[in-house]
């Protein structure tokens, strides 16, 4: 980086002779960050962007989430202080951040409400029924910062995706790649929210993007749409209401009160995506390691109470679900089969299967999960 740097004219911290940058120094800056956008695109990113690291309204909003316990038990959302709001603190020297953006959203999306209409059947959030997004996008941004390393020389870098305090849909909003809306997610205009993100905080000092424009306007249909009301207003949900929260955050017992209002849901939640208007312009997603598994798209909950442990990390390998653990992932499939068994949809067939799945797992289940299991049982009358 020194070397590339000097030859810019741009100061460094080993060049203390040199001075601000010259007209050509920018224009080759220009000419770089257009570089790495079209490295991004042709790695496999549909959309690249580059912004700076100041978050201040940002840190703010957090802290005020913070303060009013939004956070529930994640911890993680303070114990790393300004570090999240404040790039050149996690990262030292850390002036810029290349932010992408990849799609996830599979060829049948549609399928996704027709699952939530059955009760017997567990939903899986779509973004979890391929390959485990974190080692696909993390490769692809070591892929992409070391390209840039080999047109410029030794730079200072690091690559994330969701994978340490980072203020992710901020930061991407900041760099032109979708603004931030009600439910909290992002949304670009051209592809809806169906599509994950990643960083490369970096010293070099790139020309930055365009930020988006915020087009949620006077909708709310995703405020109205969530089965729980965690979106306790716009901008703001408290995560202790959420599904995706409770069934992939929360270790201990998912409260009473929600569990009749998770449904089927037995991995995250989507139903704020599934209603927003600008996901009409989703685009289903090229990368194959998205593409969802069969053992894990809506199959029948019995069946999937009956795994042991050793067959759910064996069907859950290389995915995100893998990260709740087998105890999770029986708790909150027990609460789906207590609502399927108080579902009117539901055969009675089918609730003699789920009611011997039920108790058939309670010899070999833990004690909280126990509890869900008697919780699902008494729902019967």
């Amino acid at each position: 980086m020194v070397i590339w740097f000097k030859m810019l004219g741009i100061m460094t911290a080993n060049n203390n002779d040199a001075t601000r940058a010259e007209p050509t120094a920018l224009s080759n800056l220009d000419a770089l960050a257009k570089s790495i956008v079209e490295w991004g695109l042709d790695l496999g990113f549909d959309a690249v962007g580059i912004s700076d690291t100041e978050l201040s309204q940002h840190e703010t909003y957090l802290n005020n989430w913070i303060s009013n316990g939004f956070h529930g038990q994640m911890d993680y959302m303070y114990k790393h202080g300004s570090k999240r709001t404040r790039p050149s603190e996690l990262v030292e020297g850390t002036i810029r951040v290349i932010s992408v953006r990849i799609d996830y959203a599979p060829d049948d999306i549609d399928q996704a409400e027709k699952a939530l209409e059955t009760p017997q059947i567990g939903y899986v959030s779509r973004y979890a029924l391929g390959r485990d997004y974190h080692k696909v996008v993390r490769k692809k941004l070591q892929d992409l910062a070391t390209r840039i390393q080999s047109h410029i020389g030794e730079f200072g870098y690091r690559v994330f995706t969701d994978s340490a305090p980072v203020m992710e849909k901020a930061i991407a909003e900041k760099a032109g790649l979708g603004w931030i809306g009600k439910h909290s997610n992002l949304i670009d205009s051209k592809t809806g929210s169906w599509f994950f993100l990643g960083e490369i905080y970096t010293d070099l000092p790139l020309p930055v993007s365009s930020p988006s424009t915020n087009h949620c306007g006077t909708c709310s249909q995703c405020i109205d749409a969530c089965p729980t009301g965690a979106i306790v207003g716009p901008y703001q949900v408290d995560a202790r209401l959420c599904i995706s929260y409770l069934t992939i955050e929360l270790k201990d017992s998912i409260p009473e009160d929600l569990r009749p209002l998770v449904g089927n849901r037995i991995y995250g939640c989507d139903d704020c995506q599934l209603v927003c208007p600008w996901n009409k312009f989703a685009q289903t997603s090229s990368e194959t390691d998205f593409s969802p598994r069969a053992t894990l798209q809506d199959r029948d909950l019995a069946e999937l109470l009956s795994w042991s442990e050793k067959t759910f990390l064996k069907n859950t390998e290389g995915t995100a679900i893998r990260r709740i653990g087998h105890e999770s992932w029986q708790r909150n499939i027990s609460v789906a089969i207590g609502n399927a068994l108080r579902n009117r949809n539901t055969s009675e067939a089918d609730k003699a299967e789920l009611t011997k799945a039920l108790n058939q797992a309670k010899a070999h289940a833990s004690a909280m999960v126990n509890e869900h299991i008697d919780w699902a049982l008494q729902q019967l009358s």
